[in-house]
């Protein structure tokens, strides 16, 4: 019964922190409600990075203060324990002499990871861990990933038609611009994932092919940091992403052709150029910059040589997948994926399957 209790009140800290999703990286989505004798007195959620946490915004919709030493917190991560752009949230607590705090998970973030919860209870509030511990846990699977992984969590997207293409077989006559299979209904869907994650990366061919915006322009939100893996530089410098808008971050190799060609993208606002070695770990290389950058998780959309080789290499952790009903006959051939089936949904005709990755590749 007290379980059952607490399992209510912890779905609404969960419903609130994902208020959060696509403002609050590389901090996790955290909500908080206060309870006093049954009742929410409470309650907030984590709104942007740097600004005050879930905790602050709950005890500061509180008109009663002096409710709160009678009252529970419940919380869906552990409260912080250290001074980063705000205070630590475990001083609030004891400063309110709130009682009782009830949390889903620890924080595996190094500077905390039990250090709230140890410091709760040595000052005798009473602290019960692990209500909803799971699904706090995939709320906050990028944040999870990135600290447990050292690495951004990985989504890949692709559309492909009923006979398992993703492009047509493209000419030097073919038009400058992506061959459609779904439709605008997926369309806007996928602009609200882009608001939803720090990156969105490609490979060449698809800015050469499809001269995509990688933006969002058909929901709300932030755009993503754009990024691009092009060995050569043979990307033209006229293309869509390299409009000046939004951040940009191209890897090429580290070889004469790319160097020499780096000058024609250096009076563009917004972009880094960055040298790997493709010989060496490409992939591992590209993670590191991206993590250095606090790109906390990246949706993939393209080609299907990038998609292929991420998913060889184990370097992703969900992937969503549209079948719209049209035929190609030949073409470019659509990755080829198994990972574990989460669900479906059909969108206007169109089939969409999630897919996770239970067996995801650490950072080496």
């Amino acid at each position: 019964m007290v379980n059952n209790i607490h399992e209510q009140y912890m779905r609404r800290c969960l419903e609130l922190a994902e208020c959060g999703l696509g403002n609050v990286a590389p901090n996790p989505m955290v909500g908080a409600v206060i309870v006093h004798n049954g009742k929410i007195i409470g309650e907030g959620y984590h709104r942007k990075f740097g600004e005050p946490h879930a905790e602050v915004n709950a005890v500061n919709a509180v008109e009663d203060k002096d409710l709160l030493r009678e009252s529970t917190l419940y919380v869906s991560l552990e409260p912080c324990n250290h001074a980063g752009k705000t205070p630590p949230c475990t001083n609030l607590i004891l400063e309110h002499k709130i009682p009782r705090v009830v949390i889903a998970m620890v924080d595996p973030f190094e500077k905390v990871s039990g250090s709230g919860i140890q410091k709760l209870r040595a000052n005798g509030v009473d602290v019960t861990v692990g209500i909803l511990e799971d699904e706090a846990k995939w709320l906050n699977r990028r944040f999870i990933t990135f600290y447990t992984k050292k690495r951004p969590y990985i989504i890949l997207k692709w559309a492909q038609t009923l006979d398992g293409f993703i492009d047509i077989e493209r000419t030097a006559d073919s038009p400058i611009e992506p061959n459609w299979i779904t439709n605008n209904a997926c369309r806007t869907l996928v602009h609200r994932w882009r608001s939803e994650e720090n990156g969105i990366l490609v490979g060449n061919k698809t800015v050469i092919n499809d001269n995509p915006q990688l933006n969002v322009r058909y929901w709300h939100g932030s755009n993503p940091t754009r990024i691009l893996i092009d060995r050569t530089l043979a990307t033209p410098n006229d293309r869509a992403i390299f409009d000046g808008t939004q951040p940009t971050v191209v890897f090429t190799g580290k070889n004469s052709g790319s160097s020499t060609r780096k000058e024609l993208f250096s009076h563009i606002p917004f972009l880094d150029v960055v040298s790997i070695d493709f010989a060496k770990d490409a992939e591992v290389q590209m993670l590191d910059y991206l993590v250095q950058k606090n790109i906390q998780s990246i949706i993939v959309e393209g080609g299907s040589k990038t998609l292929q080789n991420l998913i060889t290499l184990g370097y992703w952790d969900e992937a969503r997948i549209f079948y719209g009903p049209k035929l190609f006959f030949k073409g470019v051939k659509a990755p080829s994926i198994v990972g574990e089936p989460i669900g479906s949904e059909e969108i206007d005709g169109t089939r969409l399957f999630y897919l996770v990755n239970s067996s995801a590749t650490d950072k080496q």
